[in-house]
């Protein structure tokens, strides 16, 4: 789940409780491990951008160590482990070691982070869709094509984007998305500190440095923010003829 142990499926809970080593993520809260057995051993192989990170190989070899010395693991993710959870390698990993696998799904915090605001990410009043993407691009490799999917029409939810946004609004602008196009930032979504801003392109950069909003957060671009409750102060966009 994005934050709250309360959003958890009964049956990540019922896997947890089965779990005798659990891997977890650093942004995993405190509440989900109270559903391990006392016994159950926790390994923290946190990945934080800017920070000290586990190898992703090395967590592929203990979880297969582990595993083959007859241990339940659980590798407790901090979101849906599907998106930008490297959920996907680690199963490969698993499963070329002669593994069984079971993948249990969570929460997407690209849905559920904009819900906690009361954004809904599609709204036929204002979207056709939704993309998710990522403003941190693999080490070496491109990221996305800003411009392009400023034309899409679709809602852009951005995950790691807080650190690039500056760059973001450019490439956004560039591909001529309006300057009072709505954007809301939520930040550590559905816990304690979960704190969010919902401004406009044009100022997006200056609200996230003001409001000393950081990781993890997400963007949220398109006209489907002003569904929130909280964007009553967004300035209304006046139809030209």
């Amino acid at each position: 789940g994005p934050g709250d142990p309360e959003l958890l499926t009964v049956q990540a809970v019922k896997a947890l409780r089965r779990a005798t080593v659990a891997l977890v993520d650093d942004l995993v809260q405190p509440g989900v491990l109270r559903y391990l057995k006392r016994s159950a051993r926790i390994v923290r192989v946190g990945k934080r951008g800017g920070c000290a990170s586990t190898p992703q190989a090395f967590i592929h070899r203990l979880m297969v160590a582990e595993a083959r010395q007859g241990e339940q693991v659980v590798r407790i993710k901090g979101g849906d482990p599907f998106v930008f959870g490297r959920g996907g390698e680690e199963a490969d990993a698993l499963r070329a070691a002669g593994m069984a696998v079971q993948v249990v799904n969570g929460l997407t915090a690209g849905i559920a982070g904009p819900a906690a605001i009361g954004v809904p990410v599609t709204d036929r009043r204002h979207s056709p869709g939704v993309a998710l993407v990522t403003g941190h691009a693999q080490d070496g490799g491109q990221g996305p094509d800003w411009a392009a999917l400023a034309r899409s029409g679709l809602t852009l939810v951005v995950y790691m984007g807080v650190a690039r946004v500056a760059a973001i609004v450019a490439g956004l602008r560039e591909g001529s998305l309006p300057a009072h196009t709505p954007v809301a930032v939520v930040s550590a979504a559905h816990t304690p500190r979960q704190r969010h801003a919902i401004t406009t392109l044009a100022d997006l950069v200056d609200t996230v440095a003001q409001q000393q909003l950081a990781s993890p957060a997400l963007l949220v671009v398109g006209e489907v923010v002003r569904c929130s409750p909280r964007a009553a102060l967004l300035p209304a966009v006046q139809q030209v003829a």
